[in-house]
C-alpha cells in the first residue's frame, strides 16, 4: 500500500475517532478536494482561460465612422402656393439600390378622390415579467423605469488587480467561469422575452446588472458583461489599455461615431452604454473566438415597448385648411431614455423601426379621426403640414451639439427636429394610417420622402423599382405633396426603401 493511500486511511480514522472540530476540517478537505476536480462547468471555459493568457497582440482603435458631413440649411424655406395644374416635373431616374423589378407603365390621369379609411392602431397585451428564483444575493436594477429583481451568486464578488494586463483579464474570465453562473443568464434570457427586447436593449440590460453588482468599478462592469453577452452567444470580446477594459462587438449594421477594430474582415465597435464613446488609440485583445459565440449585434427595433405607467404629453398645434388643430402627443421619459442609449445608425433603421405603444396609439387615433373621409392626397397633405408646422425646426448641431438622428418618439419629445427627423416621422405616419408605401430621399446635406399614391399627383416624382412615388417634404414649409425644396429641385437623391 503506497504512503497516499496510507495518508488518506490515518486521516479518515482520525477524523473518526477526533471531536466534531476534526470532522469539520474533514468537511472542508473533501471539498477542497472536489473542488479541484470540478474548476470549470464548461469545459470550453477551461480551453479559454488557457488561451486567454497567452494570445493577446496590440491593436488599434480606430475612429468611427462619419456621415455626410455638408451642413443642413440652419433655416427652412417656406414654399409658395403651386401655379395651376402644372405639368409634372420628373427628378433624374434613381439607380436601384436592390434588384430592379419589372417595370409597370404609369398611366397619367386625372387624380380621382381617394376616401381615406384609417388603420387602427392594434393593443398590445400587456407584459408580465417573471418572478425570479430567491437564489444567491438579491440586486435590483432600475431599467428604465421598470424594477427588476435579480439573484447572483456571491462569488461573482471577485477582485481586478489595479495593473490591467492579460493575467489579470484571464483570471477574471476564469473566475467568473466557475461560478454558479447558468441562474443568472436564464434570469436575464426570461426578462428579456419578458420585455420583448432586441439585442442591444438585452446588452443594455446585461450591462445596467454588472453596474449593480459593481457599482465602484466601470472596468469590472465591462468584464461581466462580455463574459454575459458571450455566454449568450455574442460575438463579444475584451480590450484593456493601462487604465479602461472595453467591450468590442461587431453588429449587423454600420454604427457611427463609435471606435472599432477590425479582425477577420469583421468590425469590432467599441461599445459603450453612457453616451461616451472611447477615443481612438492603441489597445490589447486577443486573436480568436470563444466556442460557439458568433452572433452579431442586430440593432433593429422590430417590436414595440409596451405601455408604461408613468406618460407626459405634449400639445402639437398647427393650421391646415384654414382650421386650426391641436394634437396631444404622449410619451414616456424612461423609453426616451432608452432610445437615448443607442449609437447612430443609418437611416434605413430609423425608417423601418417600430414605436412604443405609449406614443403610437393615441398618437395615431387623433390624427386617424381628423383625416377620416379626406381625398388620398388631402390626407397625405394633412399629415405633411401637422409634420412641418407643428414641430419646431434645429439643426442637430445646434440642439446636441453633434450629429443626432431620432426614433419617431424622440422627435416628439425634443423641443426641435431636423430634416431625417421629420421624414422618419412623416413616414410612419403615412405606412401606418393610410396604407401607403414610402421611400426616403437623401440629399446631400438633406433628407425627404417620396409617396407611392394610388393616383398619379401633379409636381415632382421619383420612379424606383418601377414605381412612381410623389415627392414630400416634410420640412419645406407649407410645402404639399408633389414639391421640392429649391435647392434640390436639380439634384439626385439616394433612395431608401422603407420596410
Amino acid at each position: 500500500m503506497n504512503k497516499t493511500k496510507l495518508g488518506f486511511i490515518a486521516l479518515f480514522l482520525l477524523a473518526v475517532c477526533s471531536p466534531a472540530n476534526s470532522v469539520n476540517e474533514f468537511e472542508q478537505w473533501k471539498q477542497q478536494q472536489q473542488q479541484s476536480f470540478q474548476e470549470y462547468k464548461d469545459e470550453r471555459d477551461r480551453e479559454f482561460t488557457a488561451f486567454l493568457k497567452e494570445h493577446w497582440r496590440e491593436i488599434e482603435l480606430i475612429k468611427g465612422f462619419v456621415r455626410d458631413e455638408k451642413p443642413k440649411p440652419v433655416v427652412m424655406p417656406v414654399a409658395k402656393p403651386l401655379p395651376a395644374k402644372p405639368q409634372p416635373q420628373p427628378v433624374p431616374e434613381v439607380e436601384p439600390l436592390e434588384k430592379p423589378v419589372e417595370e409597370i407603365p404609369v398611366e397619367l390621369v386625372t387624380p380621382k378622390p381617394v376616401v381615406v379609411t384609417p388603420k387602427p392602431a392594434v393593443p398590445l397585451k400587456p407584459v408580465t415579467v417573471p418572478v425570479q428564483e430567491r437564489k444567491g444575493i438579491r440586486t435590483q436594477v432600475d431599467y428604465f423605469g421598470k424594477r427588476i429583481t435579480f439573484y447572483y451568486d456571491p462569488a461573482f464578488k471577485r477582485s481586478l488587480p489595479y495593473r490591467l494586463n492579460e493575467a489579470a483579464l484571464s483570471g477574471f474570465w476564469s473566475e467568473l467561469s466557475k461560478t454558479d453562473y447558468e441562474p443568472l443568464l436564464e434570469q436575464l434570457n426570461r426578462q428579456a422575452q419578458a420585455l420583448q427586447l432586441n439585442d442591444w436593449g438585452y446588452a443594455v440590460l446585461t450591462n445596467k446588472l454588472a453596474q449593480q453588482i459593481y457599482p465602484a468599478s466601470t472596468n469590472k462592469q465591462a468584464l461581466l458583461t462580455w463574459f454575459v453577452m458571450t455566454k449568450a452567444s455574442f460575438s463579444s470580446r475584451a480590450a484593456y489599455d493601462e487604465r479602461n477594459v472595453y467591450l468590442l462587438i461587431p453588429a449587423k449594421q454600420r454604427l457611427y461615431e463609435v471606435t472599432y477594430f477590425t479582425f477577420d474582415n469583421e468590425r469590432y465597435y467599441a461599445i459603450s452604454f453612457d453616451g461616451n464613446n472611447s477615443k481612438p488609440g492603441n489597445v490589447y485583445t486577443y486573436d480568436g473566438h470563444y466556442p460557439g459565440a458568433n452572433k452579431k449585434l442586430d440593432m433593429s427595433m422590430r417590436t414595440r415597448a409596451a405601455k408604461g405607467s408613468n406618460v407626459e404629453k405634449r400639445n402639437l398645434s398647427f393650421e391646415y385648411g384654414g382650421q386650426s388643430y391641436d394634437i396631444e402627443a404622449d410619451y414616456e421619459k424612461a423609453r426616451i431614455d432608452f432610445l437615448n442609449t443607442y449609437p447612430q445608425l443609418d437611416l434605413e433603421l430609423y425608417f423601418a423601426s417600430e414605436v412604443g405603444e405609449t406614443a403610437e396609439s393615441p398618437l395615431l387615433q387623433q390624427l386617424a379621426s381628423e383625416i377620416e373621409g379626406m381625398s388620398e392626397e388631402d390626407a397625405v397633405n394633412f399629415l405633411l403640414r401637422f409634420v412641418q408646422t407643428s414641430l419646431k425646426y434645429s439643426t442637430d448641431e445646434k440642439q446636441f451639439g453633434k450629429e443626432n438622428y431620432l426614433f419617431p418618439e424622440e422627435t416628439i419629445y425634443y423641443p426641435y427636429s431636423d430634416c431625417e427627423d421629420r421624414s422618419v416621422l412623416f413616414a410612419w405616419l403615412v405606412k401606418k394610417l393610410l396604407g401607403l408605401e414610402v421611400v426616403g430621399l437623401n440629399y446631400p446635406g438633406h433628407v425627404a420622402t417620396a409617396v407611392q399614391l394610388k393616383h398619379a399627383a401633379e409636381g415632382d416624382y421619383v420612379t424606383y423599382n418601377g414605381k412612381r412615388y410623389t415627392v414630400a417634404d416634410p420640412t419645406f414649409i407649407n410645402a404639399t405633396v408633389g414639391m421640392t425644396m429649391p435647392d434640390y429641385k436639380n439634384t439626385r437623391p439616394e433612395v431608401i426603401l422603407v420596410r
